[in-house]
Order: C-alpha cells, then sequence, then structure tokens
C-alpha cells in the first residue's frame, strides 16, 4: 500500500485545481500517494503548495500558527527566503510532481499519463473536459458589499477545503445568481443591501435551490441576535471582526456537514 502524503494546497485557479487533483489522483497507483490536507486530516501536512499570486498566500504567511519547519513550494513571483523551491508560471504540473517526488524520495517515478498543461483558454475552459473530468466540488457564494472583507472570507473557505467561489454585494444578485447555479454554502453580511435586517435571509433559505448551509457575518451580538438567526435558519454567525479561530471552527463544522 503507498504511503500517503498529505499536502496543505493555497490559492490557485479552478482550473490549475483541477489540474492538481488529477496529480493526486493518478499517485495512487505510485510509491507515495499525495492527498489534499485538510483540518481534518489524520496527520499533519508534509508539504505546502502555495500560490504566491493569491491573497490566501499572504494570510498563510501571516498566520502566527505556521510552521516554519513545513517544506514549501511557491508559485510565482517574490518567493519568501523560506521557500524550499520556486516555479514560475505558466505552470508545468509535471515539473512540480517532480519536485514533490525528490521530497519524497519517489525513485523514477511512472509519466503522468495525462497532458496537466493544456491550454484551458484557448480551449475554450474547462467546461469543454469530457462530463466525467468536469471537477465536482461545494460551491460558496459570498453576499458583501465590502471587497477585502470578501477577499478575507474567500481565503477562510479556501483554506477550510471550499475552492469554488462566487461573489455578490446585494441580496437580489445573489438571488438571480441562485437560480441558475446551486451553492452549498451561502455567507452573506446583515449589512448587505436588501437583507432588511433578518428577512433577507429568509429570502436566501426559500430560495428554489436554497444553500445547504446559510451563514451570517455581523457585527451584532448577545442572545437576541442569536435567536433571530435560528428562527431565520441560519446555520451559524460570523462575528465581526473576525475571529480566525471561530471562523476555522465554523467552518469545519459546515465541511464535516457537507461530507455527511
Amino acid at each position: 500500500m503507498p504511503e500517503r502524503v498529505f499536502i496543505k494546497v493555497v490559492g490557485f485557479t479552478d482550473v490549475e485545481r483541477h489540474a492538481l487533483n488529477t496529480v493526486f489522483r493518478l499517485s495512487g497507483e505510485r510509491d507515495a500517494a499525495y492527498a489534499l490536507w485538510a483540518p481534518d486530516a489524520p496527520s499533519a501536512p508534509q508539504l505546502a503548495l502555495i500560490d504566491g499570486q493569491s491573497y490566501e498566500a499572504r494570510l498563510e504567511l501571516a498566520l502566527p500558527s505556521a510552521d516554519p519547519s513545513l517544506k514549501m513550494i511557491w508559485v510565482g513571483d517574490a518567493p519568501p527566503p523560506s521557500a524550499w523551491r520556486s516555479f514560475s508560471r505558466p505552470l508545468l504540473w509535471p515539473h512540480v510532481l517532480h519536485a514533490v517526488d525528490t521530497l519524497f524520495g519517489v525513485a523514477e517515478a511512472p509519466a503522468v499519463d495525462l497532458d496537466l498543461d493544456l491550454d484551458f483558454d484557448a480551449q475554450g475552459g474547462p467546461d469543454t473536459l469530457p462530463p466525467e473530468e468536469v471537477p465536482t466540488a461545494a460551491r460558496a457564494l459570498l453576499i458583501n458589499p465590502d471587497g477585502e472583507e470578501r477577499l478575507y472570507l474567500r481565503a477562510r473557505l479556501a483554506l477550510a477545503g471550499v475552492v469554488f467561489m462566487d461573489e455578490a454585494s446585494s441580496v437580489a444578485e445573489a438571488l438571480a445568481m441562485m437560480q441558475s447555479q446551486p451553492y452549498a454554502v451561502v455567507v452573506a453580511d446583515l449589512a448587505a443591501p436588501g437583507m432588511g435586517g433578518w428577512q433577507g435571509a429568509q429570502q436566501l433559505q426559500a430560495a428554489a435551490t436554497p444553500p445547504a448551509s446559510l451563514l451570517i457575518s455581523t457585527s451584532l451580538g448577545g442572545w437576541r441576535v442569536r435567536r433571530q438567526a435560528r428562527k431565520a435558519g441560519v446555520q451559524g454567525l460570523m462575528h465581526k471582526p473576525f475571529d480566525p479561530t471561530e471562523l476555522a471552527d465554523l467552518l469545519r463544522k459546515v465541511e464535516r456537514a457537507l461530507a455527511a
């Protein structure tokens, strides 16, 4: 049975994530089976793969809990001194895989039997892939007029394993998007246009395709807020200013609920 190696992945586009997931899947037939690390994984990550062009990368480097001994592969310009290896874009996944194999002592690994460096833009995007190759994963919708808060929440959701995300600045915009796209998680700010207190939360829950989890971010607190949230069908509250530990605990619960 191959050794299972957990890799922490931060950032990257949907298409790059799809290519990386393919690398992980194919590695199961080799000496070392690579797997995406999540907070509930049975062991700590043995490598971090960081998209240096992402907001999540800056957040990851600033976290006080970051492990300085964890080997890091940096993708993008200006790698930090702590990076073990760095690669520039356009990214060639076989080169990255070779570096990972070298780190974990996988000698003369067989070539990956798939072209992971397809020019998706030239071919019309990932939707041109055969249906069985299109990635399926939980998708989130952020409803918040504040761009900085949306960036922060995108980073926290990505670290929790939710990497497919859309954004809306109002409830009306979100409801229109929900007509054509189901969302596993919706994170709405209580002060977003159209929320009208808790009426917006009830509208989101009454949509034709309601989210599996509705989370509300708010600067309000107290038992009245918690009671109103329960009455509106809200699964969790994100109190502002955001507490990274509180958010991580809440998102782990959401992740477990989606996997059930």
